[in-house]
């Protein structure tokens, strides 16, 4: 039982998914923001009790990052909705993510499925994408005002950091499959 605790605790931040997106699309922004936190609270717990009770498992290896894709992909969404992100930022990150998504599955599904390492730009992408939902949530669910940084607020400061992230992460990961794409794998 307590080997499978990361995995029950990543399964219960996958069913925090349409309780963040209600609460958005409520205009509950405050409450979302404590669900997010929440969420990545859980994140790094069921990473560390992976690592702490040797509890890694193949399920943990898929379910994790669909749980994380999931609550990042349902929240930007939303936040589009409400008119809090730009809808052109979110295309951006949900194009890429169903990108990678899908090379991984049509890499799989013609019996060559990549080795899976995330790169350094795809964690400092993830890691900004949450710093901007985070934000978003707090300025507008507290009514807090964004600091103004060079003449810019710190929102657009971290959209524009999303926005970079993103594209290099994506442009990353093109460059990591096409040559396989490309029949240049040794095949």
């Amino acid at each position: 039982m307590l080997k499978s605790l990361p995995n029950i605790i990543t399964f219960g931040r996958l069913l925090a998914v349409p309780l963040a997106v209600y609460l958005i699309l409520t205009g509950e922004l405050r409450s979302a923001f404590l669900v997010f936190v929440a969420a990545g609270i859980s994140d790094a717990l069921d990473g560390i009790l992976a690592r702490v009770l040797n509890a890694r498992s193949r399920l943990g290896g898929f379910l994790d990052p669909l749980a994380d894709k999931a609550l990042l992909v349902s929240v930007y969404i939303s936040l589009a909705n409400i008119g809090v992100l730009p809808l052109w930022l979110v295309i951006m990150v949900v194009f890429r993510d169903i990108m990678i998504v899908g090379g991984v599955l049509l890499l799989t599904a013609l019996d060559e499925p990549p080795q899976m390492e995330p790169l350094y730009i795809s964690k400092a992408n993830t890691l900004a994408q949450i710093a901007l939902v985070a934000l978003e949530l707090a300025i507008n669910g507290f009514a807090l005002e964004s600091p103004v940084v060079f003449s810019f607020t710190l929102t657009d400061w971290t959209q524009a950091l999303v926005a970079s992230t993103t594209a290099l992460s994506g442009a990353a990961y093109v460059a990591r499959f096409a040559p396989i794409f490309s029949g240049q794998n040794g095949h």
